[in-house]
């Protein structure tokens, strides 16, 4: 009874730990490796996982000894404090420096922790944070005041702790963004409107997601892969027809939706201060540990100078390739240093700088809103695909370089222990004294009436019929 209900709090702890992760925005493949970490470092070899975004499988034990435990995944996402705070957690697991049940109180502590800023900061965190974004995307003084507004309004906005707002929250966010951009853009020099538009939502873009979905289908977790990519154009298609229910109402032309090119000439330190004002906003309104400021603007700077060079090198549409190449083994670097950061704590606001859901939303709007087709939002998906397969060759090396690249496939099909048959010497070997089975201690057991009273033979005959010696031999 105690080993079941050690297997039971294990169980209970392992899906905490998935479910966890799940909320970190972290792919099922890595997912999956973690468990099995834990699990063994728990003295558990004989555990399966199964893995989905939304469902959760875990067995422990094997044959007709096993037991199935299932989560049905909650959707709910966490701050940067919690992501800190739960792979704090899943490196003690690893090291087995915790028990199960010490481990579900600490997920359940971490699941209820209250944000380290008040509403007030974590609102100007959002403002600060469009206006960094704004000034990449569409550098204007009047566009960068009118992104701060906007980025306090959805910052207020998404205090509201409701499950069932929150599916329509983004399609109303994106619908007031784009009237109040639409009726200000012919009176205010805001740059591109359409690009301005994305840093007010850009909490809301399914980048990280997309992302995710692209390095799933590749690591072959197809099942995973395939729903997040549904999921993220899904949501794409919310925010568009957010903007085009706008466009509609106040009347706008097809050419609105087009992205305009600005004449205006910023100095190099505009993108710079962007970027320092996106980390900002990322550590204020998500309530990032102060530990990890540093190197969250430090992976920014490089996301962001490698999607420049990789613009100037071999073109904007995949110039993410280039940024997601060089930032990843920085992200991996820093989440194996003693005071670093978690890898999703480095990795979410760097997809959000790469952009990949913007650019998707950009094609996707003009795709129907103009008449120029599906070719803006093929860009978009290259784009897409260009960033994931830097975050996949970029891991690839790091994990070559730190850890080999030999590896073996694991398959194995265990047969029940009921239909497992002893396996039976070969004839050669029965004949050979001293082997399992052999003809010879059989006859040697068998002492013949005459030989009872010889002293040499006395002896063997009764080693051999030793129990300690058969349970040894067999």
């Amino acid at each position: 009874m105690a080993e079941a209900g050690d297997q039971a709090l294990l169980r209970r702890f392992l899906l905490g730990l998935a479910e966890g992760m799940n909320a970190a925005a972290d792919s099922v493949d890595k997912i999956r490796d973690t468990l099995v970490q834990v699990s063994r470092a728990n003295g558990r070899e004989d555990t399966d996982f199964v893995v989905l975004p939304t469902v959760i499988i875990i067995q422990t034990g094997a044959g007709e000894e096993g037991r199935v435990a299932i989560r049905s995944a909650v959707n709910a996402s966490f701050r940067f404090d919690q992501i800190a705070a739960l792979y704090r957690l899943i490196d003690d697991a690893k090291r087995a420096e915790i028990a199960p049940l010490d481990g579900i109180k600490r997920l359940n502590d971490i699941g209820a922790m209250k944000p380290s800023h008040g509403w007030v900061v974590r609102t100007f965190g959002h403002a600060v944070l469009t206006t960094g974004l704004a000034l990449l995307l569409a550098p204007t003084w009047e566009g960068a005041l009118v992104a701060f507004v906007l980025g306090a309004f959805i910052g207020v906005a998404k205090l509201v702790r409701s499950p069932t707002l929150q599916i329509v929250f983004p399609v109303f966010a994106a619908f007031v963004c784009a009237i109040a951009v639409f009726l200000i853009a012919p009176y205010f020099a805001v740059g591109d409107p359409i690009k301005l538009l994305i840093a007010p939502l850009a909490t809301f873009l399914p980048g990280g997601v997309l992302t995710t979905a692209v390095v799933e289908l590749a690591a072959g977790q197809m099942l995973a892969g395939a729903s997040r990519l549904v999921f993220g154009l899904v949501q794409l298609s919310l925010l568009a027809f957010g903007i085009l229910a706008a466009g509609t109402l106040v009347g706008v032309g097809s050419s609105s939706y087009v992205p305009l090119q600005t004449n205006e000439a910023f100095p190099w330190w505009t993108a710079m201060v962007g970027v320092l004002l996106f980390a900002i906003g990322n550590y204020l309104h998500f309530s990032a540990p102060p530990r990890t400021f540093g190197w969250v603007l430090l992976v920014l700077l490089v996301a962001y100078g490698g999607q420049v060079v990789g613009s100037a090198l071999i073109g904007a549409s995949v110039s993410g390739f280039i940024g997601a190449l060089a930032m990843t083994p920085v992200v991996l670097w820093i989440a194996t240093l003693r005071h670093g950061a978690p890898s999703q704590l480095t990795f979410l606001p760097a997809f959000w700088l790469l952009v990949p859901g913007a650019a998707g939303l950009v094609g996707l709007t003009e795709a129907i809103g103009t008449t120029r087709g599906f070719e803006d939002f093929t860009e978009a998906l290259i784009s897409i695909m260009s960033i994931a397969l830097g975050v996949l060759i970029g891991t690839a090396l790091y994990r070559v370089v730190h850890q080999g690249a030999e590896e073996l496939a694991d398959f194995h099909i265990e047969v029940p222990a009921s239909l497992t048959e002893e396996e039976k010497p070969p004839f050669w070997a029965r004949l050979v004294p001293g082997t399992p089975r052999t003809f010879w201690r059989r006859r040697r057991r068998r002492p013949t009436p005459d030989h009872r009273g010889d002293a040499s033979s006395t002896p063997a005959a009764t080693e051999e019929s030793s129990p300690f010696s058969q349970a040894t031999e067999s």
